[in-house]
């Protein structure tokens, strides 16, 4: 995979994080959105997931190799933690494939109603809750670094901007 330059890479990488966030959110109840909108947009939040993953790839296999030897245990923890939220996901989209009432049919495939399922596809959407909230504490200084920025700093910079031409427009009409 060709590496972006920082601060693109940066900025395409919080994008997808965030649009991931804000589907998960939108998929988090069924009943807000529908069934069908539900399992569509968890499908599509399971591929932006691949694609964060794919991002972060050298972060992976970097940390994979010295996970056991020179690391912060901050980052060791940011590991474990990622697995767990990896490892629920894939329980979550699996389950949820098995309940589906709507992507699976449309498929052509019929699968029958198991409680089991929809229990461990539940628990399993709680607990990524739990974990999705510790992994953005875990990152919250990297978000807003970037917030600060991608999105403060140009604002600031337009207002600032703004201000200088208006000062200099009221100079000119005096």
């Amino acid at each position: 995979m060709k590496t972006l330059p920082g601060i693109k890479r940066n900025l395409t990488k919080f994008s997808i994080a965030l649009a991931i966030f804000v589907a998960f959110l939108l998929v988090l109840d069924p009943r807000a959105t529908g069934i069908t909108i539900h399992e569509w947009l968890a499908l599509s939040v399971a591929a932006a997931v691949l694609v964060h993953l794919l991002l972060n790839w050298n972060w992976i296999v970097g940390l994979t190799r010295r996970f056991f030897k020179q690391t912060t245990w901050r980052a060791r923890i940011n590991y474990i933690l990622n697995w767990l939220l990896f490892i629920d996901g894939v329980v979550i989209i699996l389950t949820g494939l098995m309940i589906s009432r709507v992507v699976m049919p449309t498929l052509g495939i019929q699968l029958g109603d198991g409680r089991f399922w929809k229990t461990l596809h539940s628990l399993s959407a709680d607990w990524s809750i739990f974990i999705l909230g510790l992994h953005v504490a875990l990152h919250c200084g990297w978000i807003i670094n970037v917030v600060k920025t991608f999105i403060l700093q140009p604002v600031a910079g337009l207002r600032l901007r703004s201000t200088a031409v208006t000062v200099r427009a009221g100079e000119v009409k005096s």
